[in-house]
């Protein structure tokens, strides 16, 4: 994956000058997977924070695993056998609650692929599967792609932390709308995780 890193860094170095200056002011790309957690893990831990920030979403996540002793994350039988109430106790809305019995359910019933599964299907195959889940967005699920699955070519360009980054990046009045990312994001391929990965790190002149 290193080697990849690397072959990354020098391609988005050749996009541009201002491209250029900002891979080398950020250095070498640090983003790290987590390939040890399925894709149900995954999207429990994904809707857990979705729309908190960080430290509030690792409160209820410790909350959450703390209802289950001795096992390292609950299996979707142990969700589901869980009292919604003590779910909700955890810090989940009542929206987030019924979206993880779901996602517990979906798994059960073979929607939720296993990490054997997931690696044999497309992204698109994915996405289209794991968004007909209720409260499961096509961000949650880029997010899957890019962290658990490991695929290198995945551009959330719904993603604000994407957008602003590539406006600061250029120095634009407004962020590019959906279909410009999509259409730039074509000159990214077939690194377009990397290149998400150092549009998160564009620097807040304002800050």
């Amino acid at each position: 994956m290193n080697t990849l890193f690397t072959e990354a860094e020098q391609f988005l170095r050749t996009l541009d000058s201002k491209w250029a200056a900002h891979v080398q002011a950020i250095g070498p790309c640090l983003h790290q997977p987590r390939p040890q957690r399925d894709p149900y893990q995954a999207l429990v831990r994904a809707i857990a924070y979705q729309q908190l920030h960080v430290k509030a979403g690792d409160a209820i996540l410790g909350r959450f695993l703390a209802l289950y002793p001795g096992s390292d994350f609950p299996s979707p039988e142990q969700v589901l056998a869980t009292p919604a109430e003590q779910l909700r106790a955890c810090g989940f809305s009542g929206s987030k609650l019924v979206t993880i019995q779901g996602i517990a359910q979906a798994r059960q019933q073979g929607v939720v692929p296993d990490r054997a599964q997931a690696l044999t299907m497309t992204d698109e195959a994915l996405i289209e599967r794991l968004i007909s889940l209720r409260g499961v967005g096509r961000w949650t699920v880029e997010m899957l792609l890019i962290y658990t699955l490991e695929r290198m070519d995945i551009l959330p360009v719904d993603d604000f932390g994407v957008r602003e980054g590539y406006r600061r990046l250029q120095g634009l009045d407004t962020q590019p709308s959906r279909r410009q990312m999509l259409e730039l994001g074509e000159q990214w391929r077939p690194y377009r995780t990397v290149a998400a990965w150092y549009l998160w790190r564009v620097p807040n002149p304002r800050v």
